[in-house]
């Protein structure tokens, strides 16, 4: 079996571990980058991406670059920083779900996926321009076959249009700041191994430590106002960002004055498609269910993706058919995923005034860790290895 992969992201890199792993032997993974690279800062992979990752030996490489949260989940009301829901993780919610929550930069993990690869997999500098078929056809006019194409190629993915065709991204009105702070320069309690979410009035902010402790991530979601760009290096000004949160705790404030320099992007929202294959083509990660990133699973779906998509092209004689299997094991809970990342802006971004009130009531009355054994708990290799095979 000969299976051809667009994009060298996380997604495309983390599939190409799990096939070569479950016996195919001839992946290919296309990256349109002169070398791999990761645009972006900090990310968050839960029990359910780790451990999966743990499984393909990488888990003292991740440990040694990434940053074990204490508490993954820390709501705090923008005014005062008062503490609203705190879900405490640390060595009982790794104990809970066989592995622990950390928060890494993106290209530290794409560095720890790459080195696990062997030599040849990656092919950089080729950019794939389209999909006939099994055939992956590339922008200088050359043409490869395979048994099957793996779109891994992102949220703007050109194999995703040859499964559901031309699409329409929604602009959301909403727009981030994102930036890293070196810990040296952070206030102290940015520095905690804590995922902080402020929320705020049309807006929220969030900040943890990532790159073994040496830089504090910054990233938010407030109103766009006239800014449209879907770029994740277009430049910021920092004064910008700190006149968004005008009036919030002075501790935010802190934290932002701190930034050397910010990005800047708007966010779109895809609406989830009932589709991800064909015969010979199979959607994997942000081309299958690109979501807002306000769950924290965006990485940790591709992962999964990437985990069952080589369970059933395992020892598979019919490929349409597995491919069909894939699909029909991932999409609901992709789409679970997907639909609740949107909705959290609404949960986020409430006004002061009595539905805010309630919320905030709501969330103390959580179970901090039980809540969420349906997305920490779920093990897609145990959960599908016999409908796989």
């Amino acid at each position: 079996m000969r299976v051809g992969i667009a994009g060298g992201g996380l997604g495309g890199l983390a599939a190409a571990l799990f096939l070569l792993r479950a016996g195919v032997r001839d992946v290919r993974v296309f990256e349109r980058q002169p070398a791999l690279q990761e645009i972006g800062a900090g990310i968050q992979i839960a029990p359910n991406a780790f451990r999966l990752l743990a499984r393909l030996g990488l888990a003292d490489e991740l440990r040694a670059v990434a940053v074990p949260f204490e508490v993954p989940w820390e709501f705090r009301r923008w005014q005062d920083g008062r503490v609203l829901f705190e879900q405490r993780f640390g060595a009982e919610g790794e104990a809970r779900y066989g592995a622990p929550y950390v928060a890494i930069h993106r290209a530290d993990l794409l560095a720890v996926l790459a080195a696990a690869l062997p030599p040849g997999v990656v092919v950089t500098g080729r950019t794939v321009a389209g999909v006939d078929g099994g055939t992956l056809l590339f922008a200088d006019g050359a043409r490869e076959r395979f048994d099957v194409v793996v779109g891994a190629d992102g949220i703007h993915s050109v194999v995703r249009a040859a499964v559901v065709g031309d699409e329409s991204p929604v602009f959301t009105g909403l727009a981030a700041y994102r930036a890293l702070v070196p810990a040296a320069e952070a206030p102290a309690f940015a520095r905690r191994p804590v995922c902080s979410i402020w929320l705020g009035p049309s807006r929220h902010f969030v900040h943890y430590p990532v790159s073994a402790g040496r830089y504090v991530n910054l990233v938010t979601a407030n109103p766009a106002g006239d800014w449209r760009e879907e770029s994740w290096t277009a430049p910021g000004e920092v004064a910008d960002f700190l006149a968004e949160y005008e009036g919030w705790d002075e501790n935010v404030r802190a934290l932002i004055a701190a930034a050397r320099q910010t990005k800047r992007y708007a966010f779109y929202a895809r609406e989830p498609i009932a589709r991800w294959v064909t015969d010979h083509v199979a959607l994997l990660g942000d081309a299958a269910h690109p979501m807002l990133p306000f769950f924290a699973q965006g990485a940790g779906q591709a992962i999964e993706d990437g985990a069952v998509l080589a369970l059933c092209l395992r020892d598979a004689t019919d490929i349409p058919a597995a491919l069909r299997r894939y699909e029909a094991l991932r999409i609901e809970r992709a789409t679970r995923v997907q639909r609740m990342s949107g909705e959290r802006r609404e949960h986020h971004h409430m006004p002061d005034g009595p539905e805010q009130r309630a919320r905030d009531a709501a969330l103390a009355g959580q179970d901090p860790l039980g809540h969420n054994d349906w997305l920490y708990g779920h093990d897609v290799e145990a959960s599908h290895a016999c409908s796989c095979s």
